[in-house]
């Protein structure tokens, strides 16, 4: 006995329903009028949907499985479908007649409704799956990248942020929307980066301020310096002056266009300490030889 439906769908006979809606998914992107501009895609998308509306109905299923394609008149789902226009009114017409009194009139409402039919031929008047919403990412994430939990439609799960994404830009989750008849639309985050009182983001570029001990500004001195990424040995030297910055090439944030790294820069902030706690001796001598001027 011919099946043509599970054709339709690429799967065996004995698809489990797993199988099936897996297999739905991906025809139904693969042929959707908005993605695929082939002048058959939406005809194909029709009868690939259809197919899912009886396959996916456990009762639709039982009732096809036992008939098969005696059900179309023995033709294949396919040409029963192109030889009665392919269009909703046409098979709309032709089903209610099939299930309602006529050659398989014992199938009665209980079989293929035309209302099941109307939704999977009718891509118009399909609801919008999608759902758009905001998170916010840490700042050390925006920059290094990496995963990043959010809770959406009472799911939580992981989602992957590439380096050096900045506020304001959105990201596609596919599948992660609102689920219903076996469909499931995509989730578009709008990012929002945390601020961080240590840094300051200049396009691709990363400006940390960073304290400097007196003796090292005067004298020159190697400091450690904890950065995003990792602490690193900074050589200072002497006469630094205050808000002078230093260069550490490639620390800065990602170009996701041009997939190069910008700069860090590290602004020295010389750190003075107290007059009284200082030698005494020392203080009288300062103030004898230090310049006024």
């Amino acid at each position: 006995m011919s099946k043509s439906l599970y054709e339709t769908l690429e799967v065996s006979e004995n698809a489990s329903e797993a199988e099936i809606k897996k297999a739905y998914r991906k025809l139904a992107r693969q042929y959707h009028p908005d993605v695929n501009k082939d002048k058959n895609a939406e005809d194909k998308f029709k009868e690939i949907n259809a197919a899912y509306e009886i396959l996916s109905d456990k009762q639709k299923k039982a009732q096809y499985d036992m008939h098969g394609d005696n059900m179309f008149g023995g033709q294949n789902f396919h040409d029963f479908s192109r030889s009665h226009g392919g269009g909703q009114a046409d098979l709309d017409d032709i089903l209610r007649s099939m299930f309602s009194g006529g050659g398989f009139g014992g199938f009665g409402g209980g079989g293929f409704s035309s209302r099941g039919f109307n939704d999977g031929f009718s891509q118009q008047q399909q609801p919008n799956l999608d759902i758009e919403t905001s998170v916010t990412i840490p700042f050390s994430v925006s920059i290094l990248g990496g995963s990043h939990s959010v809770s959406v439609n009472g799911e939580r799960f992981d989602i992957k942020i590439p380096a050096g994404v900045k506020s304001g830009e959105k990201m596609r989750v596919k599948g992660k929307g609102h689920a219903q008849g076996g469909r499931a639309g995509d989730l578009f985050l709008k990012i929002n980066v945390a601020s961080n009182p240590e840094y300051i983001r200049e396009d691709d570029d990363l400006i940390k301020k960073f304290d400097v001990p007196l003796y090292a500004a005067l004298f020159g001195e190697k400091i450690s310096v904890q950065t995003l990424e990792k602490e690193i040995k900074l050589k200072i030297p002497q006469n630094t002056k205050n808000g002078q910055r230093f260069r550490v090439k490639e620390m800065g944030a990602m170009n996701r266009k041009t997939k190069e790294r910008g700069n860090l820069y590290l602004e020295a902030n010389i750190v003075l300490p107290k007059v009284e706690d200082l030698d005494e001796k020392l203080v009288e001598l300062m103030k004898e030889k230090l310049p006024k001027e």
